[in-house]
């Protein structure tokens, strides 16, 4: 039990000395003394919390400064709930609400940029920033990666890997592209004709492009079953790389199973890199991108880093299938809709390819005959820009950026330019929201004489190193189809909402 002792004297003065004074010893009950204890703890713990959350509210004031966005910040989560199904109509309010603005998300605090000055200023500033694109992104694709190289190092690697995309290269590429378009091409009409109903666009159009690209990266250095399993955990990968999602790879989460599924690629991958090797030491002719790539490290006249191994060249294929069957595969469904939505459109396209293929549809197209098709590629150039695949890429700042005169974005904040605002300028692009394929015929069109605009493919050190290929692909399926096919665009309560 627990006393009190109280020192009483008889008197109303001071006594002299308290050594006479009686003391007693009063018994308070246990569960008081364990109530005052706990209640010791409960207000402690509230003070400490309560000095946390007020913690968090200065830093994101204090970061945030003249910033539009929330004054306070949700405790702990910010933005979480916004982020876990972004919406285009809550990323336009952001990015109107100024040419910066402020969010925290989980404590990250977050600057968005939505005018071209802003986004090309963050793109094109690697000494304060780097591209990190979401939190599980390094687990995923490994932080090795080339795309998370920057300085000297990214421009040696970049170098190398541009020869890949020269002219003579993508024109190696066509006759894989031209033959796996029409396979599934043919397969899509059969299936719709035996289903008799409207099909679906999404993955028939991923898998199209995951299995041409893989061809075009690997030729038949790949078995059969590699490239069916590939294309089908890769799937995986691209859910993982949301933009939320929960960040440790532990078994049941999206990042496990991707990380899973890296493995398994990136295996598959390396063998295909070896084969090529061998293939091209044993004097064969190049028939893939990672043929092209041996026989240049091979050449005496190239100058750059020659050794690379069969690991790091998985990686650099791992990192283009993502781009391949994530942007390029929404590029190329929104093409379609785009010619379903506007048959006037689609006619154009088949005109012309009366004209340059001469009514031969039997034989594959060639890269000279896509050069000889201007309405077509402004067709896909206008349909990019409209409903662009990429609306931003978050970049981490590495240390304090001064993007602007008024306002120094901190170190470690993530900072994410805007591509949709730039693409939808009515000043560049009259009557932005509308598909004019003829605004690229011209060549002095604002569109045209306003290259800045158009960061579809994104802009400085990082810019996407395969954007011929993607457009040169997306023209491809969409002319073979407009010869091999007829569709239409049935419209459902979904067809408008951009996922």
């Amino acid at each position: 039990m627990a006393t009190l002792v109280s020192k009483l004297s008889a008197s109303a003065s001071m006594p002299s000395s308290t050594s006479d004074a009686p003391v007693y010893n009063i018994p308070i009950p246990a569960f008081l003394a364990t109530a005052s204890g706990a209640a010791t703890w409960t207000f402690t713990t509230a003070a400490i919390v309560l000095a946390l959350l007020a913690l968090e509210q200065s830093v994101y004031r204090r970061k945030k400064q003249h910033l539009p966005g929330d004054n306070w910040t949700i405790p702990i989560i910010g933005k979480f709930a916004d982020s876990m199904k972004p919406t285009m109509e809550g990323y336009m309010k952001q990015w109107n609400s100024g040419a910066l603005s402020a969010i925290s998300v989980f404590n990250i605090f977050i600057v968005m940029a939505s005018s071209n000055e802003f986004s090309r200023k963050i793109l094109n500033s690697p000494n304060h920033a780097e591209p990190c694109l979401v939190h599980s992104a390094k687990q995923i694709l490994l932080p090795e990666n080339w795309v998370f190289l920057t300085g000297k190092t990214h421009v040696e690697y970049r170098r190398g890997l541009n020869l890949l995309f020269t002219r003579k290269a993508l024109g190696s590429y066509f006759n894989t592209m031209d033959s796996i378009t029409r396979q599934h091409l043919r397969q899509w009409l059969a299936q719709a004709t035996a289903d008799g109903k409207p099909q679906t666009i999404m993955m028939p159009v991923r898998d199209l492009n995951m299995v041409t690209s893989l061809r075009v990266f690997c030729g038949n250095h790949l078995p059969d079953q590699a490239a069916k399993e590939i294309s089908e955990k890769y799937w995986d990968i691209t859910l993982a790389l949301e933009l939320v999602n929960f960040p440790l790879a532990i078994p049941g989460t999206k990042v496990y199973r991707a990380v899973q599924a890296r493995k398994v690629a990136l295996t598959w991958l390396e063998l295909a890199a070896f084969r090529s090797k061998e293939a091209m030491a044993a004097g064969k002719e190049a028939e893939c991108m990672l043929d092209e790539w041996v026989k240049i490290l091979a050449d005496p006249s190239y100058k750059g880093r020659r050794e690379f191994s069969d690991h790091e060249m998985a990686m650099v294929v791992f990192s283009f299938l993502f781009a391949s069957q994530d942007a390029m595969s929404s590029g190329l469904i929104y093409g379609f809709q785009h010619l379903a939505d506007h048959p006037e459109i689609l006619a154009k396209i088949r005109k012309e390819q009366d004209k340059v293929r001469g009514g031969d549809r039997e034989s594959p197209m060639t890269l000279e005959q896509l050069e000889e098709m201007p309405y077509l590629r402004a067709v896909v150039k206008e349909s990019l820009r409209v409903m662009p695949p990429v609306t931003m890429v978050p970049y981490a700042t590495t240390k304090a950026f001064p993007i602007s005169d008024s306002y120094t974005v901190p170190a470690g904040s993530m900072v994410i330019p805007s591509f949709y605002n730039s693409l939808h300028d009515p000043e560049v692009y009259p009557d932005p929201d509308t598909l004019l394929p003829e605004r690229w015929l011209d060549p002095n069109s604002s569109a045209n004489t306003n290259p800045k605009n158009y960061l579809v493919f994104g802009s400085g050190p990082h810019k996407c190193i395969g954007l011929e290929y993607a457009t040169m692909n997306i023209a491809v399926v969409l002319a073979l189809a407009s010869e091999m096919m007829d569709w239409e665009h049935v419209l459902t309560p979904e067809s408008d909402k951009v996922q």
